[in-house]
């Protein structure tokens, strides 16, 4: 007896809308009036105005133009004051023709970046509306024959809807209103009814309101249940959890169905979904030709063993959350009801499966390792595991293309041999080096995180053979390869361990000491420069302690390299909150434009991380210094990409990827900035 609405489809969040207009027409006027680049405090300051500016121009009655006006600081309150002119012209064509073009319903988003960044905020790449709008029903909604009165017979189907409603400030603007239907009647070739809202900048709250009031019993609820059925991938199966229109927040526990849950190892969830009409149940067995279904990103974790036996007999619980997750619980049956709890990502566009094809020869691989990491064998002769990674390019190939599954397969072989790593001190080189080679970065692949907590178990344990310089330069290198997994408390302990080398000049360590650690120095550097993860202060701390060393004329090039790493302005992994304030990287810039750069691409490329433009005033430094670097480059002769990452914001190609990180990726893996 109550109204109730049938979802067919959710749409990705896009941070794209009335701030993105505010940061362009803020753009234009920074230009306009001149003088240095502004701070982001007066950037901010200036956003408010170019805000009221553009409410005031979009509206029916709007005058021809309107001032901005920056107020000046401090003494310069009135005197420092900048003014500029904006013309309701430009601002229409800024915003209205910007931001929702007349487009067809069958253009969709541009994929590249825009040209609006600002703040380090992940903004959409195409700052076009209608584009996204169309993408959004061209995914969710079937066409179907316009049913209009006034609309010619047979005329052609639309994806477009019947009637919209719109939330949000940008549509209190009659331009921006009526530009939206006129595209979206375009489409339909017919009238798109608007449905009232006299209030759209307070819609969500309103709704959030409501939706509590209803919680507690004090409303009229509506919601429109979920619009798929979702099935869980078993072999050749899938087993409904949730059929279509099931309700957010009730949960359904599948009591006819036993599964058997393994613990303590990896395991993976597939999910797949469907907007077929046909009626499933809880726990229907469908074959998966049957139905179209699209997969949703799987979750890959290791549940916790406990006390438990590594099978437990288990039924599933399934929710479906108001805000887009598909809950599940494993319960057990023993009577102990514990719960192994996973969450599931309904929403956003559908992912691929990742393909795990095993090598055709790895048992070869496999049983190699084994031999001289298992317990078969205890007396192996140091000629075989000198030659082991030679052996092993000879079964799979070259290591350059052993693929991401293959290298995490490996890892698990050699995991299984990590006591038996001391055995000689050929084994405990071999298996660090092998180790880090098949785990770096450390994160990108299904459970990266759980492998590199693994291995981080080790650390505590250090060397069995110190007295080897070779082996302190394979444990060095092995935490560098997978630093990219590792957490700040970790990477912050490997920096305390290393710190007094870092303050001791070359040319005296040799001095004064012969011991095998200090001889692995250059790897130890080369490992800070990997720790993005750690706090900024720490970050420039270590920085100028590798400052000092390179006024030794000795030190290697590669302190270059980890300076850059350091103060680079747009991490390869590390949170941008951990990035060294860009008055320390101008001070490091400073100390690289005095050096000699002949020959020294390492050098060179140190400088461009430092200068390198992201988008974010907060972390870019000056104009002045960007423009002496980019200067030195060109008579460098560096490759044209490098210039063209401190004049533009852009991502890292191939090649410069590999350079920053300090060695090969993974096939087909990349680390995105």
């Amino acid at each position: 007896d109550e109204p109730a609405l049938e979802r067919s489809g959710v749409g990705d969040h896009l941070m794209l809308g009335g701030d993105n207009m505010d940061m362009a027409i803020a753009h234009v006027i920074e230009r306009r009036i001149g003088g240095t680049r502004l701070t982001a405090a007066t950037l901010s300051q200036l956003l408010q105005q170019c805000r009221s500016a553009k409410e005031r121009l979009l509206h029916p009655e709007a005058p021809e133009t309107t001032t901005v006006t920056l107020v000046g600081g401090g003494s310069q309150l009135v005197g420092g004051s900048r003014s500029a002119e904006l013309l309701r012209d430009e601002v229409n064509t800024m915003i209205v023709d910007g931001f929702f073009p007349s487009v067809a319903a069958d253009e969709h988003p541009h994929g590249r970046r825009g040209a609006i960044v600002e703040f380090g905020l992940p903004y959409a790449a195409d700052a076009a509306v209608t584009r996204h709008i169309a993408a959004f029903l061209a995914r969710h909604v079937h066409p179907s024959p316009v049913r209009h009165e006034d609309t010619a017979p047979g005329a052609r189907a639309s994806i477009a809807p019947d009637a919209v409603l719109l939330n949000g400030g940008v549509f209190n603007s009659e331009a921006l209103t009526r530009r939206l239907l006129d595209v979206l009647e375009g489409w339909r070739d017919g009238p798109v009814r608007q449905l009232r809202n006299p209030d759209p900048m307070a819609a969500v709250a309103r709704g959030a309101v409501a939706y509590a009031m209803a919680r507690r019993g004090t409303n009229l609820r509506i919601g429109g249940g979920s619009a798929r059925s979702y099935f869980l991938v078993l072999e050749a199966q899938g087993v409904c959890l949730l059929p279509r229109g099931s309700v957010e927040g009730e949960e359904i526990l599948l009591e006819g169905r036993n599964f058997s849950l393994r613990l303590g190892e990896p395991v993976r969830f597939h999910l797949v979904s469907s907007t077929s009409d046909r009626d499933h149940s809880p726990g229907d067995l469908v074959a998966l030709d049957e139905v179209d279904f699209v997969p949703l990103p799987p979750i890959a974790t290791v549940l916790s063993r406990g006390d438990e036996a590594e099978e437990v007999a288990v039924q599933l619980s399934l929710t479906l959350t108001e805000i887009g997750t598909l809950d599940m619980s494993c319960v057990a049956v023993d009577g102990s009801r514990r719960r192994w709890h996973l969450a599931f990502q309904l929403r956003g566009a559908p992912v691929a499966q990742i393909e795990e094809v095993e090598h055709p020869r790895f048992a070869e691989a496999a049983d190699l390792i084994g031999r001289l990491y298992g317990t078969r064998s205890k007396s192996v002769d140091p000629k075989e595991i000198r030659g082991l990674r030679n052996n092993l390019e000879r079964i799979l190939g070259s290591r350059d293309g052993w693929q991401t599954p293959l290298l995490r397969q490996l890892f698990a072989e050699l995991w299984q041999g990590a006591r038996r790593r001391r055995r000689t001190v050929h084994h405990e080189r071999l298996w660090l080096s092998l180790v880090g080679f098949c785990l770096r970065p450390g994160f990108g692949y299904p459970l990266d995180d759980w492998r590199v907590r693994q291995v981080w178990s080790l650390y505590g344990q250090g060397l069995q053979y110190k007295d080897d310089a070779q082996n302190w330069a394979e444990w060095w290198t092995l935490w560098r390869r997978v630093s990219g997994g590792l957490d700040e408390s970790a990477q912050v302990r490997l920096l305390d361990d290393v710190a007094d080398e870092l303050t001791t000049p070359r040319g005296k360590a040799r001095k004064t000491s012969k011991s095998p650690r200090r001889r692995s120095v250059d790897d130890m550097v080369r490992l800070v420069g990997s720790l993005e993860r750690l706090p900024a202060a720490k970050k420039s701390r270590a920085g100028q302690d590798l400052l000092e060393r390179v006024k030794d004329k000795g030190e290697s090039s590669q302190t270059w390299w980890a300076i850059g790493r350091l103060g680079a302005r747009v991490p390869l992994f590390g949170s941008i909150h951990n990035v060294v304030p860009k008055e320390v990287a101008e001070h490091w810039i400073e100390e690289a434009l005095r050096q000699d750069w002949k020959g020294s691409q390492t050098l060179a490329f140190a400088a461009t991380l430092l200068a390198r433009l992201s988008g974010d005033r907060e972390r870019d430094v000056s104009p002045e210094f960007r423009r002496s670097v980019v200067k030195r480059l060109r008579a460098q002769g560096v490759p044209a990409h490098w210039v063209d990452m401190i004049e533009h914001v852009v991502e890292f190609d191939a090649a410069d990827e590999q350079r920053a990180f300090g060695e090969s990726l993974p096939p087909g893996l990349r680390l995105m900035d």
